[in-house]
């Protein structure tokens, strides 16, 4: 089948690989454009970067009028969308004969919208997914097509994006993970659709949720939450934004940490209950949060334990006061 592909992230990636190992003519990559990074060197998407490897020029659009002239030009059969970072307007969806369809990390109706995984972990799910949905033109609402379901566990994002790069490179893994899934789904997806045996689902409105897009201030805590919604944003803000509060007049970030038992239920959230070794404990609203490794401002990140050796923490020092 001939398809133009887009999509930006190491998420794309895995299922623009399978696509072309799977012989399919991927006619044009469009992915947002090239970003400038210290000293001027530039930073490709990982999607053109697997582009440029398999010999693929990418395209790259800042809403082009042209676009979709070049678009209607190539006729594509299919437009597979996998996290491309920008929406789609009727204009484009209307080209292809068999539609658009999109690779979405959630089980749908559930986490629609920009950051459904980090949200996922954000609310203690235990497990989450992909689905395969035919594009529309209201944000992740379209006809469901399939979808894949797997555990979280104590995953955070960070860890979850490196196993999904890794399995999307080895497509005969047998661990099957959420963006491998994804890309099997995609080409299980497409020889339905061109032998005309796909079926589609409509999503229940009703049962939906909205994943909005990521601030830098979500990432902030006082510790006036449960331990365990601590321990989920830790894990789901991981790459970006991070997990953060302050000490001092200085913001300290929070990399590994574990709920754990309240031992000063007395305290106000926020104040520290005890330091050891490499750890210390920090009383939040429900239950308290043992942390293992930080980022002081202007430092680099370190384990606890080198941390408390250059840095006087002592117990009952308050955290999450606003500078």
């Amino acid at each position: 089948m001939h398809i133009v592909y887009m999509g930006t992230p190491q998420f794309a990636v895995p299922t623009l690989q399978k696509l072309i190992a799977e012989g399919h003519e991927i006619d044009l990559i469009v992915t947002q454009p090239d970003r400038k990074g210290n000293r001027g060197k530039v930073i490709y998407s990982p999607v053109k970067a697997c582009a440029l490897v398999h010999g693929i020029q990418p395209f790259s659009i800042k809403n082009d009028p042209e676009f979709v002239d070049l678009l209607k030009q190539i006729n594509p059969e299919l437009i597979v969308v996998a996290a491309f970072g920008q929406i789609l307007p009727q204009s484009v969806l209307d080209i292809p004969i068999h539609g658009c369809i999109n690779v979405h990390g959630s089980l749908l109706p559930e986490y629609r919208g920009a950051a459904p995984m980090q949200y996922a972990i954000l609310d203690g799910k235990t497990e989450t997914g992909v689905t395969i949905m035919k594009m529309e033109a209201s944000l992740d609402t379209g006809d469901m097509i399939s979808s894949a379901k797997t555990e979280i566990d104590r995953k955070d994002i960070v860890e979850l994006s490196e196993e999904l790069a890794e399995l999307g490179a080895n497509l005969a893994a047998e661990a099957v993970k959420q963006i491998e899934r994804g890309a099997k789904l995609v080409v299980k997806t497409i020889d339905l659709i061109a032998s005309g045996q796909a079926t589609y689902t409509k999503q229940d409105d009703s049962a939906s949720s909205y994943a909005h897009m990521i601030s830098k201030e979500d990432g902030y805590t006082d510790f006036n939450a449960s331990a365990v919604s601590i321990d989920n944003k830790i894990r789901a803000f991981k790459a970006w934004p991070g997990t953060y509060t302050t000490v001092g007049d200085k913001i300290l970030k929070i990399f590994e940490a574990v709920p754990t038992k309240d031992v000063d239920d007395k305290a106000p959230y926020g104040t520290v209950i005890e330091v050891d070794r490499d750890s210390f404990v920090v009383r939040c609203a429900d239950g308290a949060l043992k942390i293992y490794e930080v980022q002081l401002q202007g430092k680099k990140r370190m384990p606890v334990a080198d941390f408390i050796r250059g840095f006087s923490l002592d117990v009952g020092m308050r955290l999450g006061m606003r500078l």
